[in-house]
């Protein structure tokens, strides 16, 4: 028998830590994530900033975000699928990290 309290507990209880954090570090200290994804995507961010255009940092985040799901459940065989674990403010809030950690390095001049 199960309590329906259960199923409105939050998905983040399931873990001991903050999985969007988590990622976060994944993402940058997976070897080949961070050489195939991740250095790309932020070395194509920095070029469309110090040219001037406009970012938005949903479609510039959002595809290198979803590859990273995929892989981090994948590596660490938590879910068969990202949604099972992430929700969409998940995502958003990897979103809102990556772009505001990594655009501090771009205008120091990092990504050249």
């Amino acid at each position: 028998m199960v309590k329906i309290v259960e199923f409105n507990q939050p998905m983040d209880n399931r873990f001991d830590y903050d999985v969007v954090d988590d990622v976060s570090v994944f993402m940058r200290n997976d070897p080949v994530f961070y050489r195939k994804q991740f250095f790309p995507t932020i070395a194509k961010i920095a070029d469309s900033y110090r040219a001037g255009k406009k970012l938005d940092k949903t479609n510039c985040l959002g595809e290198m975000i979803e590859s990273a799901l995929d892989a981090y459940c994948k590596k660490y065989n938590i879910a068969k699928l990202p949604d099972e674990i992430f929700n969409d403010n998940d995502r958003l809030s990897l979103i809102d990290k990556i772009f505001a950690e990594e655009i501090e390095q771009i205008k120091k001049g990092e990504y050249k």
